[in-house]
């Protein structure tokens, strides 16, 4: 039998980014013990790549905002297919969040002449909505997050996978993982779990998503027995970088068509202004500013087209390219030099509003954005679907075990307003962790079934003990490829069950 370290805890928190930093320090607050298990480094948790900003209707720079706007905006982004308490929710408790995050010292930019902190536009909102820190907000989110959290005793394990959960009864009372360093297998016994693993972008080829997305918490629930929901939810964020081919997929934030980017095909025509759907046509009688209003002559209109939601912008940008309108490398034109006509300080305007993306495109594509446009075009960025979870406790269908953050589904439906994910994290991140504290203070120590473990260890070990096999890295190589073709922005029915067959084979 291997050797397995033992770890007792109230609450197992299984992912280190925003919504697993803000559910631990929700727990550890409770007074309950608190383990902490991420794959990477602390700190180097995806959230970090997130840039434009957290929504939250707090109204200080449009009045008008409040949270029945942000969750009008949130459903209708969605399809209607949102579960609405959990949009409720997210809509009222957004800016109270933001606010605990400057509390506990986030420095958010703040506007001119107020000093309060500073909201940008983004795809799908009425009104500029968006807390920011310049173009590097979920690091700033992070920062704040671990610096306030390290000193509420949680434990951490990093460089660690967790390979299952451990179940007595229909309840989760803990999981096995492994140290991927030293090769040494860990059990966590806990009262309550929480899975905040984030997303599944890494089964496509092209994707904004780094290393960690691998669906791993996902697949973890789903072996547990909880219900997944909206599986076939994922967004497309419409640019990444196109070009050169070793950075294809990096995330361009949509920041930059927030302070004023546009898209533009191989002609130099502003494409977006051709395909504008009826919901975003209307205009109030009394005030024609607060409708949404665009027109071929209306360029300078409140809210571009540009901003229309990500599902929208990403079908006209391959509409441009299939019709033979793209750039010589696949994707459009995005140009925010053009500000330049406007602003006498373009060139520091740029650079202070989006330090990562001028770094970004001068270090990886030699391209100068604050003179020439950004060649971009979709990437896989987000899921939408993941664990069913009750709206006010986040707990899952098992007990015991709770998600949030991307795992956990419901918030979004069918596509998620940018902005959306990083409030989503601190919302629904202290939720999972008060609620999971009061399920470990209600409920008695659980006891581990050591067969359970040892079938856990044995699986693990399996790929590695026998001798042939295909190279994983190999078989995820075709997955990757074959989601891409067959199972991307536009799917087709004959498509996806070739793709079905594909995994099949894999499998």
């Amino acid at each position: 039998m291997v050797q397995c370290e033992k770890f007792e805890y109230d609450v197992l928190v299984i992912g280190a980014g925003g919504a697993g930093l803000r559910a631990a320090i929700e727990a550890s607050s409770a007074n309950v013990k608190v383990g902490l298990v991420c794959k990477s480094l602390l700190g180097k948790a995806h959230t970090v790549m997130a840039e434009g900003g957290m929504a939250a209707a707090m109204a200080n720079v449009d009045q008008r905002d409040d949270w029945k706007v942000h969750f009008a905006d949130t459903m209708r982004g969605g399809q209607y297919n949102n579960n609405y308490r959990m949009a409720q929710l997210h809509a009222q408790e957004a800016p109270l969040r933001v606010r605990e995050l400057e509390e506990w010292g986030a420095v958010f930019d703040r506007t001119k002449d107020s000093g309060l902190i500073s909201q940008r536009n983004f795809g799908g909102h009425k009104f500029p909505r968006l807390a920011h820190v310049g173009d590097r907000t979920g690091l700033e989110l992070i920062r704040t997050l671990q610096d306030h959290g390290i000193h509420q005793g949680i434990e951490i394990h990093q460089e660690h996978t967790v390979a299952d959960l451990i179940k007595e009864g229909d309840r989760v009372v803990g999981a096995v993982g492994y140290d991927r360093e030293r090769g040494r297998f860990k059990l966590f016994q806990a009262k309550a779990v929480i899975l905040a693993t984030g997303g599944t972008g890494r089964a496509f080829k092209i994707s904004s998503n780094s290393w960690e997305y691998t669906g791993d918490g996902h697949a973890l629930a789903y072996h547990a027995g909880a219900d997944l929901i909206d599986m076939e939810c994922i967004q497309f964020h419409p640019t990444g970088m196109v070009w050169p081919l070793s950075v294809r997929g990096i995330l361009v934030t949509e920041g930059v068509r927030g302070e004023g980017g546009v898209l533009r095909n191989n002609e130099g025509k502003r494409f977006m202004f051709d395909d504008i759907p009826d919901l975003y046509t209307h205009q109030t009688a009394d005030n024609e500013e607060e409708g949404w209003r665009y027109t071929q002559n209306d360029r300078d209109a409140r809210r571009p087209p540009e901003l229309l939601t990500r599902d929208h912008v990403s079908r006209c940008i391959m509409r441009e390219v299939r019709e033979g309108r793209g750039t010589p490398h696949g994707g459009v034109f995005l140009d925010i030099s053009w500000i330049a006509e406007k602003l006498p300080n373009a060139e520091e305007h740029i650079k202070r509003k989006l330090p990562s993306m001028y770094h970004q495109f001068k270090q990886l594509a030699n391209v100068d954005i604050t003179k020439e446009p950004m060649e971009v075009g979709p990437t896989t960025h987000y899921t939408m679907g993941g664990i069913r979870v009750d709206a006010e406790s986040q707990m899952s269908t098992v007990p015991g075990l709770f998600a949030a953050g991307e795992c956990a589904a419901g918030l979004h439906g069918a596509n998620r307003l940018g902005g959306n994910s990083l409030s989503d994290l601190i919302v629904f991140g202290k939720r999972a962790g008060e609620y999971a504290a009061n399920f470990s203070q209600e409920h008695g120590p659980s006891t581990i079934n050591q067969t359970q473990v040892d079938e856990v260890i044995q699986r693990a070990l399996a790929p590695v003990e026998r001798e042939g096999g295909e190279l994983p890295y190999a078989i995820q190589a075709e997955l990757q490829e074959k989601m891409q073709d067959l199972v991307g922005i536009v799917r087709r029915e004959e498509e996806m069950q070739q793709a079905l067959d594909i995994i099949s084979e894999l499998k």
